[in-house]
Parts: structure tokens; C-alpha cells; sequence
């Protein structure tokens, strides 16, 4: 009786282990009275949005039992990167449950398809799907060489000349000032323009132009900040019509001085007055503008009341009421540089200390990817941070009582280089050779501070070359892949464009002076350290910077 108990259990087992083998080899079935996809595959890839797909895909789409033929023609479709329609033929494989697409062209290279499917799709007993169904799929870049490989120095001199060409040939022909981006017509921007005075400089020492050019243009630039542009307590607006030099405000309350702008643009100005040192009566009246200029901002007004730190904004009309003090660790150092260097007009030292390093609060002191990180936010921000103020002030072995600079400025780049690298969000595109997050257009929001805690996929070319002193290997990295593989998208008639996104993907048709600058002024302090020789060589700048209590060999 025992035996015939085992036996029976046993049988029992089998049967049970026979029909669960079955199963597994069975397409997966669902209830009847459904009809749905449960996959697609396109060239093996099984994750929407597709990516690295070929420019002949095979597509696969998995369904619970077979579609009615008449039904899919109407209800399947396959879009290029245009939205049009691309034809297809197909077959049935797999007990026909498995419908095979083979697309009737060859797709282009590093573009956004679509698999769509309407919720009409039936199977055969007439049992629709019920719902839309949307698949994206990328195509692989095309990786070979864009234009004939040249010598890293011809790279870096081709990059330099024709990213100049914004600020010389889109320069704004009444004023000379920079647009603050190609489509802003009458707009110009002082900050840009700042960096567009030390882009003159480096073309003129790089003979892109002649020295006799570079003094025209500056000296117009000057006479026009002197006489036509409107100033508040010597200090300019964010935005000016360049033509006019009226105000053009930035946004309902910032209709008026904006310190921070104002300083970018002192930064610049003194670089030139230290270039052109020349005898003419063209050079020294340039240097004597220029002196005007700056002596004239009334750094000290904007501290609201002598408070012990500066405010970034005033305006005519609602005076303090964006109320944004100059302060932390961002892009404005060169602001309180400029305002206690100012020997008619300067802030005591006591505000960089209260106000700028609120007494050490600015600290950081953590590690990211194995980089030590002195200053501000974790994982260091948008990379503009390390460009904007130091394409004049040399971060070179200069050190205070809260951080070494060049120390700062490298840990963050290379912070944000192995972020990249890492790639966290699992981003398209982000390697070794493509990297860099900073303010830029992106397709997402239109413009953005991005930096890795606001990674939307946009990798902007201004954060990596700008950082080429910083990070000369990872940099000249990026350019050689930006130029060589994606230069036929991304490299234009003033350079490289704004901004782009991998996961559309997305290249920008934008230009924007604060971009473009920093390209030019930064490799240029790499290569040379033109820019950083000329400000460091203030005596200005060197007496101010002292009583903040920097050091610097570059300051003796």
C-alpha cells in the first residue's frame, strides 16, 4: 500500500514538472479576451528610447496571438526624423505571433525614428489593442572624420579664429558691442561684451586681425559704453539696445544695474588697457576711457545702506527689490576683485569676508569621484563657475584663507568630467571624449544651469574647452571628438553651437556670446596665459587682491 502511495505521487510530480516544460516553451499567453504587445525588439534591443540602432533595423514586434493583416496596415507606422512615413514591407514568423517589419530605405545616420502603433490593431477574432503604442529608436552616429585631421595646435588656432568671428563679424556695427545671441538683432550684452574686449586681444596677439583693427574696435566699444549707454551709479544693465545704448530689461525688476554683468565687463576693459600700452593717442585715449569706466562704478553704493555685502541688482524704478545678494561660491568673484581693487571707490575687506565667503560658510570639503572639493555646492555646479571669473584672475597658485584656487577650479573640472564619465542617468552619448555640463539653450527648458544635481542630458562644448586649462587631456579629448566626429552637426560659422542632447537627439542652431567667449579666452590662457598675464598686471588688482589677504606670485 506504501508503495502504491509513492508511486502515485511520484507520477504526479512528473506530470506536474512535464507540463511546467511546456509552459516555459509556449509563447507567453494572455487571458482571451485580450490582444496585446508584449515586446518589441528592434536590431536585438528591447529598451525604448532604442539607441545605437542601425541604419537598416530589423524590427520585431511580440504579440499574444496573431494580428489581422488589413488591421496593422492601417494601424502601424514608421516615422523619420521629419515625421514622414517611411514604407516597410513584413512577414509573420514565430506560429505568427511575431510580426517582422524590414523598413523599405536606408535611415539616416544619428537620427529619431518611430515605431507607432494604434490601439485599433486587431487580431484576428477582431479583438483590438486598446490602447497606442509609441517606440523611439536613435540610429548609430556616424563616427568618421568630418573634416581632415590637423596638428592639435592648427585644432586649437581653427577653434579660436572661428569662434572669434562671433564677436567680429556678428559684433553689433553701431556700438561694436556683442549680441548677446545670433537671433538677439539689437540686443547686446555687457558681460559678453566683456569677454568679446579679451576675445579682440587674443585674436590681435594671435594676428587673426591687426593690432591697428583690434584698437578701432576697442576704442568704439569704449566711446560708446562712455557716451551713449545708460548707467546707474556708473554701473550697466544686464542688456542694452546697441544702437541707442537704452536699457533693455532682462526681466520686469531687473531693468537696471546688474553689478555682476558690470564687473565681466571691467575685467575685459582692463585686460585691454593693459594690451594696448602703445604711445598713440588712439591707445592712450582707449586706456583714459577705460580708467573712466571704471573708476566711475560706485561699488561701494551697492551695498545697500553699507551693509557688509553687495547686492547684484538695482533698478530706477523698484531699487532693491530683487534684493540678491553677491555671495557664496558661483561665477562672481571677479565682483568683489573689481569693487576692492577700485582705489576712488573701494569696499573694505571686511565685505569679501562677511559678504562674498559669508566668514568661511562657502566651504565644502568633500570628496566626489575622489577629488577633494574646497568650495560651494556638491559636486561643484555648473562649470561656468571655474571659467567666468578666471579668464582674468590667474588661479594659478593663488590662495587665501579659504581655498587654493587652482585647486578648485581642477577638482571641479574633473569632477564633473568623471560624473559624465559615470553617467549616473544613464544619459546617450556622455563618455570620455563627449562631457561637460554648464548653463546652456537646451530643447528641454530652453536654458538651464546644468551641472550633475541638474543633469538633463545636455552636454554644452563651452564646459569642456573653457576647462582646457584645467584639464588639458580630458579637454583637447573633447575637442578633437566634437570637431572630427560630430563637427559636420555641431561646428558652425562662429564655432561650436550652444548645446546638445543625445537622447533626441538635439543639436543647438544658437550662438551665445557668454559661451563663446570663455572658448576662445581660456584656451588662450592655456596656451599662453595671455589673458590672466594682462589683469594680474593691474597694480589695481594686485593691491586689492591683497587686502582680501590672496597670495599669489602673480600678485608680487
Amino acid at each position: 500500500m506504501h508503495k502504491f502511495i509513492l508511486v502515485f505521487i511520484m507520477l504526479l510530480v512528473l506530470s506536474a514538472c512535464k507540463k511546467n516544460e511546456e509552459t516555459t516553451k509556449e509563447t507567453p499567453l494572455l487571458p482571451v479576451k485580450t490582444f496585446t504587445i508584449y515586446k518589441v525588439e528592434i536590431d536585438g534591443v528591447m529598451n525604448n528610447p532604442y539607441r545605437e540602432i542601425s541604419i537598416q533595423p530589423s524590427i520585431k514586434i511580440f504579440l499574444n496571438a496573431k494580428p489581422d493583416s488589413n488591421s496593422f496596415l492601417k494601424s502601424l507606422f514608421v516615422f523619420d526624423e521629419n515625421s514622414n512615413k517611411l514604407n516597410y514591407s513584413w512577414n509573420f514568423i514565430q506560429a505568427d505571433t511575431v510580426l517582422e517589419i524590414k523598413l523599405g530605405k536606408t535611415l539616416n545616420q544619428f537620427a529619431r525614428h518611430t515605431l507607432s502603433i494604434n490601439y485599433l490593431l486587431a487580431n484576428t477574432n477582431g479583438t483590438s489593442l486598446g490602447s497606442n503604442y509609441n517606440y523611439a529608436f536613435i540610429t548609430k552616429l556616424d563616427t568618421s572624420d568630418k573634416f581632415p585631421r590637423i596638428s592639435d595646435d592648427q585644432l586649437l588656432d581653427e577653434v579660436q579664429k572661428t569662434t572669434f568671428k562671433y564677436f567680429w563679424d556678428f559684433g553689433h556695427p553701431v556700438s561694436g558691442l556683442a549680441r548677446e545671441r545670433n537671433t538677439s538683432g539689437e540686443t547686446v550684452t555687457i558681460g559678453g561684451s566683456g569677454f568679446g574686449v579679451m576675445s579682440i586681444v587674443v585674436a590681435s596677439s594671435r594676428n587673426f586681425i591687426t593690432r591697428q583693427q583690434a584698437a578701432d574696435r576697442v576704442e568704439k566699444i569704449v566711446d560708446f559704453l562712455d557716451t551713449k549707454a545708460q548707467k546707474y551709479h556708473g554701473a550697466f544693465s544686464h542688456w542694452l539696445n546697441g544702437t541707442s545704448g537704452v536699457v533693455v530689461p532682462f526681466s520686469s525688476k531687473d531693468n537696471g544695474a546688474d553689478l555682476v554683468e558690470t564687473s565681466f565687463l571691467m575685467q575685459g576693459l582692463l585686460i585691454a588697457r593693459q594690451y594696448f600700452d602703445g604711445n598713440s593717442v588712439q591707445e592712450e585715449k582707449i586706456r583714459t576711457t577705460i580708467n573712466k569706466l571704471y573708476h566711475g562704478v560706485e561699488w561701494n553704493w551697492f551695498r545697500k545702506n553699507n551693509e557688509q555685502t553687495l547686492y547684484w541688482h538695482w533698478s530706477p524704478n523698484q531699487s532693491w527689490a530683487i534684493n540678491m545678494q553677491v555671495k557664496g561660491w558661483n561665477e562672481a568673484l571677479i565682483t568683489y576683485v573689481m569693487a576692492i581693487s577700485d582705489d576712488g571707490d573701494s569696499i573694505p575687506a571686511s565685505v569679501y569676508h562677511n559678504g562674498w565667503a559669508s566668514n568661511g560658510n562657502f566651504k565644502n570639503g568633500k570628496s566626489f569621484y575622489g577629488y577633494p572639493l574646497p568650495l560651494g555646492e556638491n559636486l561643484g555646479g555648473p562649470l561656468f563657475f571655474t571659467h567666468y571669473s578666471f579668464m582674468g584672475i590667474n588661479p594659478n597658485q593663488l590662495t587665501d584663507g579659504y581655498a587654493d584656487y587652482w585647486v578648485q577650479n581642477k577638482h571641479h573640472s574633473l569632477i564633473n568630467y568623471n560624473y559624465c564619465v559615470a553617467n549616473p542617468r544613464n544619459h546617450a552619448g556622455y563618455n570620455n571624449q563627449c562631457w561637460g555640463l554648464t548653463a546652456s539653450d537646451n530643447n528641454i527648458s530652453g536654458y538651464n544651469a546644468h551641472s550633475p544635481t541638474n543633469d538633463l542630458g545636455i552636454i554644452s562644448p563651452t564646459a569642456a574647452l573653457s576647462s582646457m586649462p584645467y584639464t588639458p587631456v580630458e579637454s583637447m579629448r573633447a575637442l578633437r571628438y566634437f570637431y572630427y566626429k560630430l563637427g559636420d552637426k555641431i561646428y558652425k560659422e562662429y564655432g561650436f553651437v550652444d548645446a546638445m542632447n543625445f537622447n533626441t537627439p538635439w543639436f543647438a542652431n544658437s550662438f551665445l556670446a557668454i559661451d563663446q567667449g570663455p572658448i576662445i579666452v581660456m584656451i588662450e590662457n592655456y596656451r599662453s596665459g595671455l589673458c590672466w598675464n594682462l589683469f594680474m598686471s593691474c597694480p589695481e588688482v594686485k593691491a586689492g587682491m591683497k587686502k582680501c589677504g590672496f597670495t599669489s606670485p602673480f600678485l608680487n
